[in-house]
């Protein structure tokens, strides 16, 4: 299936065609399938799809987490079928990157985890104290700098994922069920955070979820089932102008 909006001069941010991938478990067995996809700078676009449909699988091709393998995919204008070693590191940088496992450091602070995400980008200590203290402001969590990940609730340490991810000023982000493991309020705030934060950065966000409680927030829903893209659900609802997240004690 074609997944492709009508934008005819915009790059876009995501582009996908033809894609198949393999696994190689004793005999090659294909888990992606003549994936074609667009995804355009701002959208928020939610992945739907039962578990072990591809969708994370998809979502690490994209992410330059993993190598492609056979057709052609461009994240944010750069070619990542062949890419060496050294582009798809590059490519990454330009990437945030959110988990439902937050993997968060433990030995580190709140900041230090936050500050980590930028030591591959060229910013001096003065640019990123100001940047990490401006996401902990925004994600409600200035006074938890301090802080260590065994110290915060779950939707605490999410919010810290969120600033990581952002904190490289990325042109998109990418997010595999971040709210699976929390309550629905915690889920709400999470994603009405990653919503204004990716807004006021104007970057892409493509989200694979379970959570049916969230899909309002999107300007597209795509359903994948078997390593096919199989339609393209339209949103439960328009998607709300301005959420406002409560901070979790």
């Amino acid at each position: 299936m074609n997944l492709f909006p009508d934008h005819e001069t915009q790059e876009a941010t995501i582009s996908v065609n033809s894609l198949n991938h393999y696994y190689q478990q004793g005999s090659r067995k294909q888990v992606l399938f003549d994936i074609n996809l667009e995804i355009h700078a701002g959208e928020i676009v939610l992945m739907t799809g039962p578990s072990g449909s591809g969708k994370t699988t998809l979502l690490t091709l994209i992410g330059s987490l993993r190598s492609v393998q056979a057709g052609s995919l461009k994240v944010l204008g750069c070619e990542l079928l062949n890419a060496t070693q050294a582009q798809m590191t590059l490519a990454r940088r330009n990437i945030g990157y959110i988990f439902q496992a937050h993997n968060l450091l433990s030995f580190l602070t709140v900041y230090q985890n936050i500050e980590l995400a930028l030591e591959l980008h060229d910013v001096t200590a003065e640019v990123a104290d100001t940047r990490i203290k401006q996401l902990l402001t925004a994600v409600g969590l200035e006074r938890f700098s301090h802080s260590y990940p065994r110290e915060l609730s779950g939707g605490q340490k999410q919010r810290v994922a969120i600033a990581r991810a952002l904190a490289g000023e990325p042109k998109l982000i990418l997010a595999d069920e971040p709210t699976a493991a929390l309550d629905k309020q915690s889920g709400r705030d999470i994603v009405a955070i990653l919503q204004q934060l990716a807004k006021e950065q104007n970057c892409t966000i493509l989200l694979v979820t379970h959570d049916h409680r969230i899909l309002d927030i999107a300007d597209r829903i795509i359903d994948m089932e078997d390593g096919r893209l199989s339609q393209e659900v339209p949103p439960l609802q328009p998607r709300p102008g301005n959420l406002s997240p409560g901070i979790e004690q």
